[in-house]
């Protein structure tokens, strides 16, 4: 296998540098992903927030807040680290809040969306006696549910049969609306814009008559923005639309358009053996450490690798774990696989580093910024036997 990182975002990475398993971060197709984003902030006129439950890694923040205004998380140790490690405007969308989660979020964030009117009835006099004694003030929304489909995969459709996530128009209740600023819906999953002006059609028929009554309009994640291909003017012009007919500021929240080929996964064949193939045992996991192979499911594309029979040797790629599924994929290279040879995984930045387990006791991997700059390789993050102790005692 070579030594050099083969791809067009950062072709000069030794891999002989890299221990493994590890993720490295592309400090320079970050920038380009958010020069983007800052595009489409400075024509659209909209606000862009980092989603924190797609890409979470704090020490490329630095970068990140030059271009985005703020994060939006899905917990209160989400919004801690955005508070403390990001700065600028903090949000929350979750499906419930406990009374102290709640109260903790008062003192974190700016904007808490609700899922559902019985929330708000239920914490809105906590908030009124936070703010009675002091404390800051906060903007509230209510997420909706447009009831209209986009995502074929049933694991991430927020808008499915009988979904949790939103308020559905025959639920809603104009009559507990005093005190909420915005509307927020989310029923994208790696989309187009195209997906979104429909998306927009089904709010304004459903929900348009209390449009005109808020202050903004969150449009959730799943935005694609970064993709090649991506019409982004459609989106310019979906918010755009937004802003002159209702009067509202917009805001993105996407996490996988932030880091979309931003980063990999080095992993090294550990053994190689025979049962009807070949098969190779790696130093990661699909479960553990690239779960969405297996619950989207998909399959990641490696540096050099093709599709079964491709190329001359054909494997199956093992992970560690037990787990007879461990499996990420069948993959043929040019050249036999040994132990010690290195393998990279595209595009693992995103969805990858906030899910992995330590299943198995297997260890975490370790987290790199490449700067393709100073060509200077940082491992921020070493994960070691304590990392998993300290989640079980």
């Amino acid at each position: 296998m070579s030594e050099m990182f083969i791809s067009s975002r950062a072709p000069d990475l030794d891999l002989a540098e890299v221990e493994t398993p590890c993720f490295v971060i592309d400090r320079g197709a970050l920038a380009a992903n958010l020069a983007v984003l800052d595009e489409v902030q400075r024509r659209a006129g909209c606000k862009i927030l980092l989603a924190l439950k797609g890409f979470a890694a704090w020490p490329a923040f630095d970068q990140i807040r030059r271009v985005l205004p703020g994060v939006t998380s899905s917990s209160v140790h989400e919004a801690q680290l955005g508070r403390e490690e990001f700065g600028g405007e903090v949000h929350a969308c979750a499906p419930a809040y406990s009374d102290a989660d709640f109260d903790t979020l008062l003192g974190l964030c700016d904007h808490i969306v609700l899922n559902s009117f019985s929330q708000w009835q239920r914490l809105r006099p906590r908030y009124l006696a936070h703010r009675a004694a002091g404390g800051r003030e906060l903007e509230f929304g209510i997420r909706i549910n447009p009831e209209h489909r986009e995502v074929e995969v049933e694991l991430y459709d927020p808008c499915g049969a009988c979904s949790r996530l939103g308020v559905v128009q025959s639920e809603f209740r104009p009559d507990l609306l005093d005190g909420i600023s915005g509307l927020h819906f989310h029923n994208l999953c790696e989309l187009g814009s195209d997906a979104l002006a429909r998306t927009l059609a089904a709010v304004e028929e459903r929900f348009g008559p209390w449009l005109a009554g808020m202050k903004w309009l969150n449009m959730g994640g799943g935005h694609h923005i970064t993709r090649p291909g991506y019409d982004i003017d459609r989106l310019v012009n979906v918010v755009a639309h937004v802003r002159e007919r209702w009067g509202l500021d917009v805001y993105l929240e996407p996490g996988e358009a932030i880091a979309l080929g931003t980063g990999v996964l080095v992993a090294s064949v550990l053994d190689v053996v025979n049962n009807g193939m070949k098969l190779a045992i790696l130093d990661t996991s699909a479960t553990a450490h690239m779960p969405d192979v297996l619950e989207m499911p998909y399959r990641p594309r490696i540096v050099g690798a093709g599709e079964p029979g491709e190329h001359t040797h054909t494997y199956r790629l093992g992970g560690l774990t037990c787990l007879a599924g461990d499996v990420v994929g069948d993959y043929s290279f040019p050249h036999p696989l040994q132990p010690g040879d290195k393998l990279v995984f595209l595009d693992m930045a995103h969805y990858t580093m906030v899910k992995t387990t330590t299943f198995n006791g297997v260890r975490l991997p370790s987290i790199a910024l490449w700067d393709p700059q100073t060509r200077a390789l940082r491992v921020v993050r070493r994960f070691d036997y304590d990392e998993y102790k300290r989640r079980l005692g």
